[in-house]
């Protein structure tokens, strides 16, 4: 998942390709049926005699893939980019482990980018096909059964050993028995067969009720691990881990100082230097990350020049921070580069699991006095926007009272007391606009908050500060790790109080704050959900039931059975019509629900850098590709150095 623009808790880490926020994410949307170009073979030791299968390098559900079996490089890079220099960045999350796989620890994410490869990839131009990565081609019966990999030759891990379909094999095994507890979940009855039928071909079985169009991308997010490292040191998924584990990728672990910076090297052997795929990529001899204590350290340290590439997620300091001899001399560059992906659906989100949020009119009266137009205003100098949907500037975003698609995904639950029968009539749901004179909403905002806490239950008495019910007040707090948001978050707490909850923030370190979310030690917290263009299985891992106890995704523990009545509809939709009526219709139940407080996005990447970096212009769409698209120049970095800038 890319990282926001906007003023979060986050490391901002250089936006990765989609090949990786795919696997990130484990179950972003999979790919589908009509591949164009793709051949038909007879296949008797796959499919039965006689029996006809689909042999081809890309898989799409919707339309055709932009990028054909015998293409040159991607049309978004520039295939002849200069290689060598160093990208570095900084983070304020304090790593303390290398394994992706596992709850436990935290780890230093750039690994998941640049040390990993899986079997399909996506590109940053075409946001619903998949293409064959570490296989050569895959193969796969009309009713997709089943898919056969063919690994591409010469595969080879960073230690120079050989790739096998074993190793593919053994990655999902392992990731099914030791991996996270909300894929395992989801995916457990998917895949019921894998079969080695050689040492490049391997074969996942899928079961008759997985969603036809996500099997091939779930068994497309298989990873390269060497069975032979986990054996011979005895490894396990569910440990943390002090160094990455060998890859395939572009990059090896260089040099690690645990939660304060790690480096990267490119490997000189790295066996897909020369893809297609990878022509114009992956520019850069090193990727160094610089772990800073806070945010003030952060940009001290950028304006310093040490450490040389920034994403902005601080309004306050694109506003007033770079104003510093580097950038007035135009050694620094400030750019706003577009952004064409789904709109961030960043927001608060409410801890369902305690007693009080468990009310939605309670949930409502919280997020009315969230004033977002005084805190853009003053706060954010103007530059952000309020997301109001999960697919925000997309054709699966609700707008206005559903149409006759989403009415007939909708009627059946009203019918059944599932969904009240003004969702049938009501606009899409909107988040509370206040005025931006002032923070304290208008007295008729007040009001109304105060009236839908007394019809929940809650009463404001008399002399009492807060609200309270059989003697209990009504508490919130809210857990953040960023100083940034001090600013943002105080002013919301100043509205809550004067409705009468008993709201406080606590700030706490990054450890405890990832250790608190997993807990549910908390009532409010920063999420993040933006959804893919197509989705599917995933959705599971981010609103249905069945990941309410133990999801980093389903962090709100949200369990609501019309939630996943349309979520099922939505994974087994077979045309982009459906998929998109679906999702419109998910959408507008969801922020109905009032779980989620929106916060702020920005169309734009706010990014500063030293005049030592290039990138493709125009950037795809889909992503900033700090990491992959972006090279150095040798010729720009010693015209600093001459000046004395670096």
């Amino acid at each position: 998942m890319p990282p926001s623009t906007a003023d979060r808790a986050a490391p901002r880490i250089p936006s990765a390709p989609r090949r990786l926020r795919l696997r990130a994410g484990l179950l972003a949307g999979a790919a589908g049926l009509a591949v164009s170009g793709a051949a038909l073979a007879q296949s008797d030791a796959a499919g039965g005699a006689g029996s006809s299968t689909t042999v081809t390098h890309a898989y799409t559900n919707f339309g055709t893939p932009v990028y054909g079996p015998d293409f040159e490089h991607l049309d978004y890079v520039n295939p002849e980019a200069p290689k060598g220099g160093e990208m570095s960045f900084s983070t304020t999350l304090v790593f303390d482990s290398f394994n992706l796989w596992t709850r436990r620890g935290v780890p230093e994410g750039t690994a998941s980018d640049i040390v990993y490869e899986s079997m399909l990839t996506g590109t940053a131009d075409d946001p619903y096909a998949l293409y064959c990565y570490l296989c050569e081609t895959m193969e796969y019966p009309e009713d997709v059964a089943w898919v056969t990999f063919t690994l591409r030759d010469g595969i080879t891990f960073h230690d120079g050993s050989a790739v096998t379909a074993s190793d593919i094999a053994f990655f999902y095994e392992t990731i099914l028995e030791q991996g996270i507890a909300e894929f395992r979940n989801i995916v457990q009855n998917f895949i019921t067969d894998i079969e080695v039928l050689d040492d490049r071909r391997i074969r996942f079985s899928f079961s008759e009720e997985s969603p036809r169009r996500d099997r091939i991308g779930i068994a497309g997010l298989a990873t390269a691990i060497s069975q032979d490292q986990f054996e011979e040191e005895g490894l396990r998924l569910d440990e943390s881990q002090p160094r990455p584990f060998i890859g395939t990728g572009p990059y090896v672990l260089d040099r690690v100082d645990i939660g304060r910076s790690a480096i990267y090297r490119k490997d000189p052997d790295w066996w897909a230097a020369d893809l297609p795929m990878n022509r114009g990529r992956w520019n850069f001899e090193t990727i160094r990350v610089e772990v800073f204590a806070d945010a003030s350290a952060s940009m001290e340290a950028f304006s310093a020049g040490e450490y040389l590439f920034r994403e902005e997620n601080s309004s306050l300091d694109w506003a007033t921070s770079y104003d510093f001899p580097a950038v007035r001399e135009g050694h620094v560059i400030k750019a706003e580069l577009p952004d064409g992906s789904i709109g961030s659906a960043q927001g608060f989100i409410f801890n369902l699991r305690r007693e009080p949020w468990q009310d939605p009119a309670v949930r409502e009266a919280v997020s009315m006095v969230f004033n977002f137009e005084w805190s853009n205003q003053t706060l954010f100098y103007g530059l952000y926007e309020r997301p109001v949907s999960f697919w925000q500037n997309t054709d699966l975003m609700a707008e206005g009272p559903p149409g006759e698609d989403e009415a007939a995904i909708l009627t059946p639950l009203v019918e059944e007391g599932l969904l009240s029968e003004a969702i049938l009539t009501e606009e899409a749901a909107l988040p509370q606009q206040n005025e931006a004179a002032g923070n304290t909403p208008s007295r008729r905002v007040l009001r109304e908050a105060g009236r839908l806490l007394e019809e929940a239950g809650w009463t404001f008495e008399e002399g009492a500060r807060y609200r309270s019910r059989d003697g209990r007040t009504l508490s919130l707090t809210i857990l953040q790790t960023s100083p940034l948001y001090d600013r943002i978050v105080n002013p919301y707490v100043e509205n809550l109080r004067r409705i009468g909850v008993d709201a406080r923030l606590e700030r706490v370190d990054s450890a405890q704050y990832v250790q608190r979310r997993r807990e549910g030690a908390w009532d409010l917290t920063n999420h993040t959900l933006t959804q893919g263009y197509e989705p599917g299985l995933g959705l599971r891992q981010w609103f249905d039931s069945s990941t309410a106890e133990d999801s980093s995704r389903n962090l709100m523990a949200l369990a609501d059975p019309a939630v996943d009545r349309i979520i099922t509809e939505v994974i087994a939709a077979d045309t982009l019509e459906e998929v998109e009526s679906g999702a419109r219709a998910l959408d507008r139940v969801l922020r109905n629900l009032k779980f989620w407080i929106p916060q702020w996005y920005s169309a734009e990447h706010l990014v500063a850098y030293w005049d030592v970096y290039d990138h493709p212009d125009p950037l795809p769409p889909l992503t900033l590709g700090a990491l992959d698209l972006w090279w150095w120049v040798e010729e720009d970095a010693q015209a600093l150095r001459e000046a004395g800038a670096l």
